[in-house]
């Protein structure tokens, strides 16, 4: 029951339609709450702390199975979603700023996010295809820093500092 309520994120990933949509989504409120109670530390620990709990949880829930990925495991939505997250909880916490000012950011990452998730371009895809619990863990938390990278630079665009 235990890798359950893991796996699925407290059972979001039973929501339809696009449970990985969901569990994306519901990774934000989580990341904002982590940040607001200990800033970027928090956050980042608990990305790490839940990436081990979610890769267990998924090897326990895909044992035995021959699904090695099936939708209701969001985790790794959520550890992706979270990672995509760093920038701007970084960036909040080492300017002494309220995170949600950053709005722009935060549906930039989750939309690339999503983007990479879905597409798997070259090392998600490499990951996805493992076929086991750590590759269903690694393509996204691989998603999460390609998106963490495109906040960055988008921030970037639109402050100014990408330009001629």
């Amino acid at each position: 029951m235990i890798a359950r309520i893991l796996g699925t994120a407290c059972f979001v990933g039973y929501m339809r339609p696009a449970p990985g949509t969901w569990g994306s989504l519901i990774a934000l409120p989580w990341g904002w709450a982590l940040h607001q109670l200990g800033g970027f530390p928090l956050l980042a620990a608990a990305t790490a702390i839940y990436f081990v709990a979610a890769w267990w949880a998924t090897a326990q829930m895909t044992s035995g199975g021959g699904d090695h990925d099936p939708s209701e495991i969001v985790a790794d939505e959520v550890v992706g979603q979270w990672i995509a997250l760093f920038p701007l909880s970084y960036a909040a916490w080492d300017r002494g700023l309220d995170i949600l000012v950053m709005w722009p950011g935060w549906i930039a990452a989750f939309v690339l996010f999503r983007l990479f998730d879905i597409w798997k371009p070259w090392l998600v895809g490499w990951a996805d295809r493992r076929g086991d619990a750590l590759g269903v863990m690694l393509d996204d938390v691989i998603a999460g820093v390609f998106a963490a990278l495109g906040v960055l630079a988008l921030a970037a665009l639109a402050h100014g500092v990408l330009m001629a």
